[in-house]
């Protein structure tokens, strides 16, 4: 088995900080890390072909890192159903997978965490507060520009928006981004920005006012990149959630976080396109996103901050951000003015089954797909790994009529060009939802319909 080698198009990732006695990453248009390991001997789940790839937006210290695949072809079809209009107003609708690990390369850059402790800081010190910091209050924008400024907007949001910090207190650790989701005190953050934790969850929380408090990580969800913080010791105000299918491009947004530790920072931009499938993580922690792209600056240590919209409104959660082809992995890296966020709606799903469950499940239609294969569409492995039937019996591609061998061209109409691009397409969906696949057999091609169903 072989994969596709990188073009000039690559994007290097920076958000893991790789140790000084690391071998030097992989030259410019080589294969990504594992990919000239040798192959297994059976397909896995839904591998794809290197294509494209952005950058997780981790935070300042980079604990994560991670090529993230932007697959080309037509964007999928927005998830179905209507999230809540507000946090928690109703149970899960569950989240979106085919179900899949998928191999992607991993290779790290080189950042400094002391730097980013003293800008969050100062002077380098910590002060932890009790139980009874005081939560901070809107700043003199909320009353002293009109209302659906982008001034009004921040000075509004900024006292829900948080600073995380896993490990290392000032001088060194990780810094990502939050924000406050309902009255009980959960915060919405990435995955990979608390992916560093100990094994008693904890997480400094700082606040806008720069008092800490503590948090726990009550959740977390790799194939979304997302995860749940509970903060006790402050009584903080949620953020309206809005509706990323009502999202238009060209629609202005607002992004608030702690870029390189810089606490409170908010940018503009637009909409610059929806439905990218981008795929960050590694082999073990790949996610699967439906995301918006925006040309509001990102970078790193926004991971996990609202994009706002001109309401307040959080339409989706900053995750990653593209860099520019040919630079250097180990240099200095951040935004371009291509970022990728994870739209609301899904982000409403995932973590209502957080705060449930501390897990959230994912959409699959049960099947192994061949990465071996280069032609049009993705095709349905001979066999699973260790022999297993390609097509798992009773699944709903079983039940639909699927066999091995069978090539998907398309995704409710939308043709499919990627494995990676196909786990994405389905992730967005929710368990129950009906999805129709043209499928093409012996030169034939026909439209399947099934039912997706909940991963265990």
């Amino acid at each position: 088995m072989s994969e596709r080698q990188p073009g000039s198009d690559q994007w290097h990732p920076w958000d893991q900080g790789r140790p000084q006695d690391a071998p030097e990453p992989a030259p410019e248009h080589a294969a990504p890390e594992h990919a000239d390991a040798e192959p297994p001997a059976e397909p896995t789940w839904a591998q794809t072909r290197p294509v494209p790839r952005t950058e997780s937006t981790q935070p300042y210290q980079p604990i994560s890192g991670s090529w993230a695949a932007v697959p080309g072809g037509p964007p999928p079809t927005p998830p179905q159903g209507d999230p809540p209009a507000e946090r928690r107003r109703r149970g899960p609708g569950w989240g979106a997978l085919v179900g899949a690990t998928v191999a992607a390369g991993l290779i790290a850059g080189t950042t400094g965490g002391v730097v980013g402790g003293y800008l969050a800081d100062g002077n380098g010190t910590t002060t932890r507060t009790g139980p009874s910091a005081a939560a901070p209050q809107p700043g003199a924008g909320a009353t002293t520009r009109p209302e659906g400024s982008i001034a009004n907007i921040a000075a509004n949001a900024l006292p829900s928006v948080v600073t995380l910090r896993i490990g290392g207190g000032s001088r060194g650790g990780a810094t990502g981004s939050g924000w406050v989701y309902d009255d009980a005190g959960h915060v919405v953050t990435n995955n990979h920005v608390v992916s560093g934790v100990g094994s008693d969850k904890a997480v400094t929380v700082v606040l806008a006012n720069g008092k800490q408090v503590e948090g726990t990580v009550v959740g977390t969800d790799a194939s979304y990149d997302l995860a749940v913080v509970e903060v006790t010791g402050a009584d903080l105000a949620p953020l309206p959630l809005g509706r990323s299918a009502d999202v238009v491009v060209g629609d202005q947004v607002i992004a608030v976080g702690a870029p390189l530790g810089l606490d409170s920072t908010v940018t503009t931009g637009i909409v610059s396109a929806l439905d990218r499938p981008v795929t960050p993580g590694g082999e073990d922690d790949q996610s699967f996103i439906n995301a918006i792209q925006t040309d509001a600056a990102i970078n790193p240590g926004n991971s996990g901050g609202p994009l706002l919209d001109m309401s307040g409104n959080v339409i989706g959660v900053n995750s990653a951000i593209a860099q520019v082809p040919g630079s250097s992995i180990g240099g200095p890296s951040g935004n371009i003015g291509v970022g990728f966020a994870i739209p609301s709606d899904q982000v409403a799903t995932t973590v209502e089954q957080l705060i449930a469950t501390g897990t959230a499940q994912h959409p699959v239609i049960g099947v192994y797909l061949d990465s071996t294969y280069d032609g049009e569409g993705v095709r349905i492995a001979e066999d699973g790994p260790g022999g297993e039937p390609a097509v798992n019996p009773g699944g709903p591609a079983d039940k639909a009529g699927l066999e091995a061998g069978d090539v998907i061209v398309a995704f409710e109409g939308n043709p499919v060009t990627d494995d990676g691009e196909l786990v994405v397409k389905i992730r967005a969906r929710r368990v129950g939802d009906s999805v129709t696949l043209t499928i093409r057999r012996n030169g034939d091609e026909r439209d399947v319909t099934m039912v997706l169903e909940g991963s265990d």
